[in-house]
């Protein structure tokens, strides 16, 4: 285990004494970071998701409005 020597000034943050890096000893600190990472994901997830149901749409309106132009040239024509 390596060891760690407090950062003056810094209650969360030590240095670790083989590689000279600073850790972040605040375990809430870093769950909540990651929660809030996780949450972020999901409404980047959700709001990709909701986009390419509104374009499925788009899609399948062209195309109804496509048959439907077709149905009223076909009865205008038979008239």
């Amino acid at each position: 285990m390596t060891d760690l020597i407090e950062v003056q000034g810094y209650a969360d943050l030590a240095r670790d004494s083989n590689s000279n890096a600073i850790v972040n000893t605040n375990f809430a600190a870093y769950e909540a970071a990651i929660r809030r990472s996780k949450i972020t994901k999901k409404k980047n997830d959700d709001l990709r998701d909701a986009i390419r149901d509104i374009n499925i749409l788009k899609n399948e309106m062209k195309e109804i409005r496509s048959l439907l132009l077709k149905m009223v040239e076909n009865t205008n024509g038979k008239s």
